[in-house]
């Protein structure tokens, strides 16, 4: 029990042993990383406090001639110094209080005064830096400046070089650019004369103007060129060429009124000396803009041109065709009209058909009306080719459609004389049928002809008599003659079926009866149905009468039937 008892409590000290030296080594690792944030805080200040202000102070102390200088001067090296006087100061003291906090272990005030330690690090490393850069900005403006003036100067020799050289380019501009270019070189000397003095609030302005200078005068001489070569040449020469063609398509019948060049043209020249105006003051803004707009303008007079000779063209092939139709279709639509009466006469017409002929008809006269119109218009000139194109194919549309709309009212008339051309072949057919069935029915002395027959022919005849009554009437109603033709055919054709089906049966019945007579004398059975079979034969039960003679005669003979059918086929 004791032993138990002492490793109970060997274990609890070494837990307790572990959990105390957790704890410390916690607390110092958590005590570290505070202080190490605290060093990093003292790394900011020493940056702060080493910025090279006072390193460009000595270079503007060295650099000043002027009392605005050296106000700036005194006044950069006073922040300077209540930066690190009291910005730094404050901060080193707030700096020591963290250190204090942490060796007190009050972490929650820590917390709470290194946000406002950093805040104010980052405060005065921002008034360092803009101190800095306010100092920069004159030690190397001289530098910065220069390096910006060459460019400038390097660019200014360049175009001026071009200047000189093709001076014949720049024709009545001579004066005003040299004048500029006068102007650019005493700039140039400003400059110099201000960085002497180390005037540097001037020499921001000096270089401004010369840039803007510069950079409009490289304008003016890569421009100028092409914008008096279009105002002076090209475009004059395209207004002249303009003219001619113009000259040359009213001779010729084109009416381009509609253009309105004359106007256009005279407004075009105006607009070209308001901007020579401006390029005499050399004001190139949107100069090249505008000559290149006019010069489009003439550019689409000329694509206005070619499209009133094709359109031309065009017209006068269309109407060609177009006057060969309409007079083929007036014709037309004057003969039907002609016949019109004679055709409700003879069919009996619905109000249908006669409407279509009527507006088909409508729309012709009013393609005519239109027609004559637009012939009127292109022999006066009043509209251009363009237009009339387009009026001619519309009117060829119109025709087309007229012409489709006319034809289903031909073609519904087609029909009806089709239909009744079909009735009278048809009525010949069906009378043939019906003089074979008759033929037949005599070629074959049967001994009785069924009720059947006689029904069946009374009918045929009755519907053949039908079709010739609709064929003798006027006007003809078709749809009542195709009804009529068809159940004619149908009961013919239902009468020759019944006169061949009665004909067959009767031949077979009479075979198989005179064959089975072989064996009357030799079969009992046999004779019994032979003698049955004959009695039927002649009462006109020729379907029984082979059925009973058939199946007598099969007793000796399995292949009765087949042999009736091959002798009958023979």
């Amino acid at each position: 029990m004791q032993g138990q008892i002492l490793i109970i409590s060997t274990v609890l000290i070494i837990v307790i042993v572990i959990v105390v030296v957790t704890l410390q080594l916690i607390r110092k690792k958590k005590t570290k990383r505070y202080t190490d944030k605290v060093r990093e805080l003292e790394r900011n200040v020493n940056l702060i406090a080493s910025t090279p202000v006072l390193l460009e102070l000595s270079k503007v102390e060295s650099i000043i001639n002027n009392e605005k200088m050296e106000e700036k001067y005194n006044k950069w090296q006073k922040k300077f110094e209540d930066l690190k006087d009291k910005n730094i100061s404050k901060i080193n003291d707030m700096i020591i209080e963290l250190e204090t906090l942490i060796e007190d272990k009050n972490y929650k005030e820590y917390r709470n005064k290194y946000a406002k330690t950093e805040l104010e690090i980052y405060k005065s490393k921002q008034v360092a830096d803009n101190l800095l850069e306010q100092i920069k900005d004159v030690t190397s403006s001289e530098t910065k400046y220069r390096n910006i003036v060459t460019k400038l100067k390097t660019k200014y020799r360049k175009f001026n070089k071009e200047f000189e050289q093709h001076k014949t380019l720049y024709e009545g501009m001579q004066e005003a650019i040299e004048l500029q270019l006068e102007n650019i070189e005493k700039r140039f000397l400003d400059f110099e004369k201000v960085m002497e003095k180390n005037e540097y609030d001037e020499v921001v302005h000096i270089v401004k103007a010369l840039d803007a200078m510069v950079d409009h005068m490289d304008i003016i001489i890569n421009e100028t060129p092409d914008v008096l070569l279009m105002a002076n040449e090209l475009i004059p020469k395209r207004i002249k060429e303009i003219k001619n063609t113009k000259e040359e398509m009213i001779k010729e019948g084109y009416p381009l009124d509609y253009l309105n060049i004359d106007y256009n043209l005279e407004e075009s020249k105006k607009n070209i000396e308001n901007i020579m105006d401006k390029v005499k003051m050399l004001n190139l803004e949107g100069c090249m803009f505008d000559l290149k707009t006019i010069l489009d303008y003439l550019d689409s007079l000329f694509v206005d041109f070619e499209k009133e000779r094709l359109s031309r063209k065009v017209y006068e092939e269309i109407n060609k065709d177009f006057s060969k139709k309409i007079q083929k279709i007036n014709k037309m639509v004057k003969e039907i009209y002609n016949q019109l009466d004679d055709i409700k006469n003879m069919y009996d017409l619905n109000d249908e058909d006669v409407i279509i002929i009527d507006e088909a008809n409508k729309s012709l006269v009013k393609i005519n009306d239109d027609y004559k119109k637009l012939k009127a218009t292109v022999k006066n000139g009043s509209s251009p080719y363009s237009v009339v194109h387009k009026e001619i194919e519309d009117l060829t549309v119109r025709l087309k459609n007229m012409e489709e709309q006319l034809d289903v009212a031909l073609k519904s008339l087609g029909n009806m004389y089709d239909d009744e051309v079909r009735a009278r072949e048809q009525l010949n057919e069906i009378q043939e049928f019906l003089k074979q069935s008759k033929t037949k029915i005599r070629s074959y002395k049967l001994p009785i002809i069924t009720d059947k027959y006689f029904v069946e022919l009374s009918e045929a005849n009755e519907a053949i008599l039908e079709v010739i009554k609709e064929l003798e009437k006027k006007p003809i109603v078709i749809k009542t003659l195709n009804t009529r033709v068809d159940t004619a055919r149908d009961l013919v054709l239902k009468l020759y079926k019944t006169t061949n089906e009665m004909v067959k049966t009767a031949m077979l019945a009479e075979k198989a009866i005179v064959y089975g007579n072989r064996y009357i004398s030799s079969y009992k059975e046999v004779e019994n149905g032979i003698n049955e079979a004959t009695v039927a034969f002649y009462k006109g039960e020729y379907k029984k009468s082979l059925d009973i003679s058939i199946k007598a005669t099969s007793i000796v003979d399995e292949n009765i039937y087949k042999k009736l059918l091959a002798v009958y086929d023979d």
